[in-house]
């Protein structure tokens, strides 16, 4: 016969109090360090000994990075994983910069009522940062603090002008720590770097004194090959390509500035994508990568912080009605010999090409692969 779980156990003795004691007097740890796979940086910023255009301190991270684990107290926290990000501020953002999200953008409603984005809904309230990506105000700015912004993947850094000592809120770089100092060229080369110079501009020199982790530069400043987010179209416009987190693209060919040719007016990028697009080389760029490069190996570790980001329940096809999808219906789990659609008839695999032939994209130099996956598997064949 079962014995009672008590009587199994042993009875105290005087050695025990000691270890009871010794345990209390330790703090307790719910969460631990989980060692992941290194990342290899591919770019390193240009430095320069000039103590007035000293470039931003290089903070050696470390050539692995970690996640947060937590001790699973429960099961919603078992299998979650966070990016350390223990240098983001910890009170409430800069309210002037904000506004709240109210009724615009929720439930993935336009501007009619109807839903043209499927499974958004609820979620937490929200607090919508005006940042800035035009940067066109010059001089001089300091970091006051990196934060983390609810409405995207990367974190913002509020910023405050030397000059005037206006605030705003800018894309932070991978890097970026309070107390830097960063700067925007979109108005013209200053006088005293210009004097720094000899007066006469010098590019190499140049690029060495401005091309620097978190300046805004035209394109046409900025040295090839160096990584740069937050790149613009057009020369009126801010920052379109490269805004989340961990993106970036690569500068991969300059035309000539003295040349007539139409080319000349501008620059090529590469995408991480593999997709190859010109921009006009007075578009906007800052160098570096967008902070917060880990967000892609979070584990949120249960449905319930799905929901508080604002995302519903995807349904799959096969699991609706006939009336409700063209999977459904049926006995078991049968489409009817139906190719994988959406639930309005359009074929959703299998490479189907949505994009009309005759209008391609002009600014489109070399279009990103499409292959299925061909190119992965054959990499690891």
């Amino acid at each position: 016969m079962l014995q009672p779980r008590l009587l199994l156990r042993k009875p105290w003795t005087s050695c025990n109090c000691i270890v009871s004691t010794l345990i209390f007097r330790h703090a307790r740890a719910y969460a631990s360090v989980e060692p992941v796979e290194p990342i290899v940086a591919e770019h390193s910023v240009l430095q320069s000994t000039t103590l007035a255009f000293a470039p931003p301190p290089t903070r050696d991270e470390g050539s692995k990075f970690a996640m947060r684990t937590y001790k699973p107290r429960t099961p919603g926290v078992r299998h979650l994983r966070r990016p350390i990000n223990d240098h983001l501020w910890k009170g409430r953002p800069f309210l002037p910069l904000t506004f709240a999200k109210k009724g615009h953008g929720k439930g993935g409603r336009n501007h009619t009522g109807r839903v043209t984005v499927r499974h958004r809904g609820g979620g937490h309230k929200r607090r919508i940062r005006t940042v800035d990506f035009s940067r066109t105000t010059p001089g001089k700015h300091t970091v006051d603090r990196i934060e983390h912004d609810p409405g995207r993947s990367g974190h913002i850094a509020l910023i405050t002008e030397e000059a005037t000592g206006r605030k705003s809120y800018i894309l932070a770089s991978e890097g970026m720590r309070a107390g830097d100092t960063v700067q925007s060229y979109r108005a013209g080369i200053p006088q005293d770097l210009l004097d720094s110079m000899g007066g006469v501009v010098d590019p190499g020199i140049l690029a060495a004194k401005t091309a620097w982790r978190g300046n805004c530069l035209p394109l046409r400043m900025i040295p090839i090959g160096t990584l740069v987010h937050n790149v613009g179209s057009s020369k009126d416009r801010g920052g379109v390509f490269c805004r989340s987190a961990g993106t970036y693209a690569t500068v991969i060919s300059k035309g000539d500035e003295s040349s007539t040719d139409k080319e000349a007016k501008y620059v090529t990028i590469r995408l991480q994508s593999g997709e190859l697009r010109k921009v006009s080389k007075d578009a906007c760029a800052t160098v570096g990568v967008v902070s917060n490069p880990h967000h892609q190996h979070r584990q949120l570790g249960k449905a319930g912080r799905k929901r508080w980001l604002g995302i519903r329940p995807t349904v799959r096809g096969v699991a609706m009605n006939a009336v409700d999808h063209p999977h459904g219906g049926g006995r078991g789990k049968s489409k009817g010999n139906v190719h994988p659609v959406s639930p309005w008839g359009i074929p959703t695999k299998s490479g189907y090409r949505t994009r009309n032939k005759r209008n391609p994209n002009k600014w489109v130099v070399v279009e990103r692969p499409r292959n299925q996956g061909k190119r992965k598997r054959a990499q690891k064949g």
